[in-house]
């Protein structure tokens, strides 16, 4: 059995070399994203071995069971962070950003691989982990900042994901149409059945079916479904107003907002 590891802050910031894991197996009551400065071996994700190098970072959520198999010494930056710090960034005025940090965590395949970041990314990347590094003597100070590093790093991971592309060679994958939706859900004109059907090669008249044989959902369902549980999770931290909801999820005006919480 896995032990689960507590954390009380909302933000945690950790930076250590290790040629050998201390850790056992383990879970967590928050996230992190682990970056490797530098080193290699093996990290075992849910039972899957994935090796990683230098570059790599992985995004872990807290059902995830993980520990490291450490090959070469590796420098380990871990950016820990909880709901409530996620629920803070309206408050920064950081919606964009919440958008691409909740795409990222509610896409499952995202917490069992690294992600490989390539060319310029990488040494952005790179260099914002520095800058988070520069700024974690002083938490209380530069909590903000280190959010708004945290949102970067979300729209880079994101725009490299390789499940989500335009042309459609993985059609019979079903996490690349969950992906999609994770990703657009925002713009409901891009969650047209001929929308979704263009960008996954398939008639209009299939996209529904095919989803619906494969989930035993309908497409609506799900996506009404997914939206509303991120539209409760706004209204839940008290940051925001149906207003505001309606415009950021491309609907209507208030009772639509409203309209939906009612059928759901």
């Amino acid at each position: 059995m896995s032990k689960r590891y507590k954390q009380f802050q909302p933000i945690v910031v950790a930076d250590f070399e290790s040629a050998t894991w201390n850790h056992p197996l383990h879970k967590h009551n928050h996230y992190e994203l682990i970056y490797i400065k530098y080193g290699s071996g093996t990290h075992i994700i849910n039972k899957v071995n994935v090796d990683y190098r230098p570059g790599n970072l992985f995004l872990l959520g807290p059902e995830e069971e993980h520990y490291f198999e450490i090959k070469e010494s590796t420098r380990f930056i871990y950016l820990k962070f909880t709901d409530l710090y996620i629920n803070q960034a309206e408050q920064g005025g950081f919606n964009t950003g919440l958008q691409h940090l909740e795409y990222l965590i509610k896409s499952r395949e995202t917490h069992l691989s690294a992600f490989s970041i390539t060319g310029n990314d990488q040494n952005t990347v790179s260099t914002i982990f520095d800058v988070i590094l520069s700024l974690k003597d002083d938490m209380l100070r530069n909590e903000q900042l280190i959010w708004m590093q945290l949102f970067t790093i979300a729209h880079l991971l994101q725009r490299n994901m390789p499940e989500i592309n335009d042309t459609f060679h993985r059609s019979k994958d079903m996490q690349a149409v969950f992906c999609y939706i994770h990703k657009h859900i925002y713009h409901p004109e891009k969650l047209r059945a001929e929308v979704m059907a263009s960008h996954f090669n398939f008639t209009k008249d299939y996209i529904g079916p095919y989803f619906k044989r494969n989930t035993g959902l309908t497409l609506k369902n799900y996506m009404n479904s997914y939206r509303i549980n991120l539209i409760r999770q706004r209204i839940n931290s008290g940051n925001y107003r149906l207003k505001q909801i309606a415009a950021e999820f491309g609907l209507t005006d208030e009772s639509h907002v409203s309209k939906l919480l009612k059928q759901h």
